[in-house]
């Protein structure tokens, strides 16, 4: 198992593993760099070996880390008071955050992947910047009913989710709150990075399980629409988290996205 670190990032300690690439003679010819953004309750330690097996299977290095509050990385002082997050947080960890860390790392063009709230991240960091490409899972472009749902659900069931999130956040009640208050937050229902879409000049992919319930397929069909070179993959019999309903069919998918990206140009 790679051991992660702590960085410091806009004077925030975040906790960032590094999974080596092969050797290789000639270094023009690696692919880039896969950085992982994970879920709204994500974290290094919740991706697993996952990370690692992508790397593996697209024979490059990978970057995987946990926003602030998440994971190992600085807690958020006040979390439900006045560190409370604000409606444009995913902006601000996509146009502020990411690059910043993307310059600490010296990473130049990665390829993002990016899981829930992280994918969302990833195209709203796509939209501005360049990147080699850009792989999703489940994201949220706009709030829809069935996500405020089960959130809600969640919020109702957190005395149960604790123990097992505890395995995953030095402080588990700052990874929850900080996700669900901005979630469930009045301000929040209007979220809509639709306009935004257009702009994503990359190679760009969007998975979605039929039987997510955090988001129906208007996600990623919206993504389609507003970026018509978005490549699209519908899983059936997957929830939320493709990577783990379906993992043969999302690496397969990324093997093919990872070798076509010199090939696949906008129109």
């Amino acid at each position: 198992m790679i051991k992660a670190n702590l960085i410091s990032v806009r004077g925030v300690q975040l906790e960032v593993k590094h999974i080596p690439g092969p050797d290789s003679p000639l270094a023009a010819a690696a692919p880039p760099a896969c950085v992982f953004l994970h879920e709204g309750l994500g974290s290094v330690a919740l991706w697993k070996d996952w990370p690692e097996q992508v790397c593996q299977a697209l024979a490059c290095e990978g970057w995987v880390y946990s926003r602030q509050g998440y994971g190992l990385s600085d807690g958020i002082a006040d979390v439900r008071g006045a560190g409370r997050r604000q409606a444009d947080y995913m902006h601000h960890e996509a146009l502020v955050v990411l690059p910043e860390l993307l310059r600490t790392l010296k990473i130049a063009k990665p390829l993002l992947i990016g899981h829930s709230d992280g994918g969302t991240i990833a195209l709203i960091h796509a939209s501005q910047f360049a990147v080699a490409g850009c792989a999703v899972m489940a994201p949220h472009v706009k709030v829809e009913d069935i996500s405020i749902e089960a959130i809600t659900q969640a919020r109702d069931n957190f005395d149960k989710l604790r123990p097992r999130l505890a395995a995953f956040h030095q402080d588990v009640d700052v990874a929850f709150w900080q996700w669900n208050d901005v979630w469930l937050s009045d301000a929040f229902r209007s979220f809509d990075i639709r306009p935004l879409l257009h702009s994503i000049q990359s190679p760009l992919m969007a998975i979605q399980g039929s039987d997510d319930p955090y988001g129906t397929m208007a996600q990623i069909d919206e993504i389609a629409l507003n970026a018509p070179h978005t490549h699209l993959v519908k899983l059936a019999n997957c929830g939320h988290s493709p990577h783990k309903d379906k993992p043969e069919e999302v690496l397969q998918a990324l093997k093919y996205f990872s070798s076509s990206l010199g090939k696949i140009q906008r129109h």
